[in-house]
């Protein structure tokens, strides 16, 4: 049958391994220029926006949220709830800003997530922080016009977590209009046998419940008014490329309105560091997906 089964541990590594298929700089440097990039595209943001800084959503020393208010904010907004890569192991709410000047311009506030990255933090705990991000958002803020997830890398994985709750034990449930998950990874299997699983320490099981592949709900009325964009790189590993490609045929399976976004002459870091430009195509599908839905 081929696939990742089959690879040597090596191959599977590499494939796991976004920084080795970057065209533009070396593995080393293309992150470095990513954390330099988000972290920069956040000052800027920050500086120019009016904000809510390291608001807890829980009592954790990691469950906070920074708020970015649209420029002119009339009664009610959409947000846009940036969740951030890194691996579910670095990364963090502070380099997560960077897409917001495009958007508060737009009457659209962004708010970035935190959550406990390993080793502090495991698997299991980070995807129920994320969920309780949006049931505190959503009860504190009574003019959210509707919740627009955007996900990177982990963060994508996180964001499609997100998708499959059931909302009913949070006594709240969140008007979720649309997902943008970005090169991401939906079934952890594969990386239970790779280098990342060194910090996450996931067993086979807590991977199986966690991976997004494997809790496709059957789409709800409300989810299928959801718009889902699953995007992915040119210059992401054909690995990553299949994981998108499969996640989004299950959810179309199951009912929901999904499109996939194959974006030519980017790789798995600057597909995301680019939102921080109007101009760019992703910025524009986001803009477009909030003010038609």
């Amino acid at each position: 049958m081929g696939g990742w089964r089959d690879m040597p541990a090596e191959a599977l590594e590499e494939q796991y391994s976004p920084s080795r298929w970057s065209p533009r700089l070396g593995r080393d440097a293309v992150v470095q220029a990513h954390l330099a990039a988000t972290a920069a595209g956040t000052q800027r943001a920050r500086a120019g926006a009016q904000t809510s800084l390291h608001v807890p959503y829980g009592d954790g020393e990691g469950e906070k949220l920074d708020i970015y208010f649209p420029t002119d904010p009339s009664g009610t907004f959409p947000v846009l709830v940036y969740i951030h890569g890194g691996y579910w192991q670095c990364l963090s709410k502070d380099e997560s800003g960077f897409a917001a000047p495009p958007l508060v311009s737009r009457g659209v506030a962004v708010v970035a997530v935190g959550y406990d990255t390993a080793p502090k933090g495991h698997m299991d705990a980070m995807v129920l922080q994320v969920r309780r991000s949006l049931a505190f958002l959503v009860e504190q803020f009574s003019g959210i016009s509707g919740v627009y997830l955007c996900g990177h890398s982990a963060g994508a994985h996180l964001a499609a977590m997100v998708l499959s709750t059931d909302w009913t034990e949070y006594g709240v449930v969140p008007d979720i209009k649309g997902a943008v998950l970005v090169s991401g990874v939906y079934d952890l299997e594969p990386i239970l046998h790779t280098y990342v699983n060194d910090a996450l320490k996931m067993s086979r099981e807590v991977a199986q419940r966690n991976s997004p592949m494997l809790c496709v709900a059957p789409a709800a009325p409300a989810a299928a008014a959801c718009e889902v964009l699953v995007a992915v790189a040119q210059h992401d590993s054909p690995e990553f490329r299949r994981q998108s490609q499969e996640y989004g045929q299950a959810l179309r399976a199951a009912g929901w309105s999904v499109s996939l976004l194959d974006l030519a002459g980017v790789d798995h870091f600057d597909i995301i560091e680019k939102l921080s430009e109007e101009s760019y195509v992703l910025t524009q599908v986001i803009l477009n997906m909030i003010s038609r839905t």
